[in-house]
């Protein structure tokens, strides 16, 4: 676990207001990036497991979005998150995912905002 690299990802395109073709103000993604960035100020992990913007993550349907992902480990990818509810999970479950050697997320085990909202578990490439 502590060897491998770790990484938040979170999608800065989510719930964005578009008008002509150009997104109007902050999205609701960049909100949610914020959130966990000024949080992750405080977290344990802070410096094992870094968080990433990224331009779009493509569920737009399931704004916001979040992936966890780190070598030889599952990689999961949630969307449906609350912006203004939902850092403080994600960083829950992000120390949850570190400590588990294969990156195994079980439903019982997930914090409340993260039970629903699982958009893919993506195997390990080895």
């Amino acid at each position: 676990m502590i060897n491998k690299q770790h990484t938040l990802f979170v999608c800065r395109t989510c719930a964005s207001t578009w008008q002509d073709g150009k997104r109007v103000g902050e999205s609701g993604g960049q909100q949610l990036l914020q959130q966990l960035q000024e949080l992750a100020q405080n977290w344990e992990l802070r410096n094992n497991f870094p968080i990433q913007g990224v331009e779009c993550m493509s569920a737009c349907n399931r704004s916001c979005v979040i992936a966890f992902a780190a070598q030889d480990k599952l990689t999961y990818l949630f969307g449906d998150l609350p912006v203004d509810s939902s850092a403080e999970a994600i960083l829950q479950c992000a120390s949850q995912y570190y400590a588990k050697p294969d990156g195994s997320l079980p439903w019982s085990e997930r914090p409340q905002a993260l039970k629903k909202g699982i958009l893919a578990k993506i195997p390990p490439l080895n």
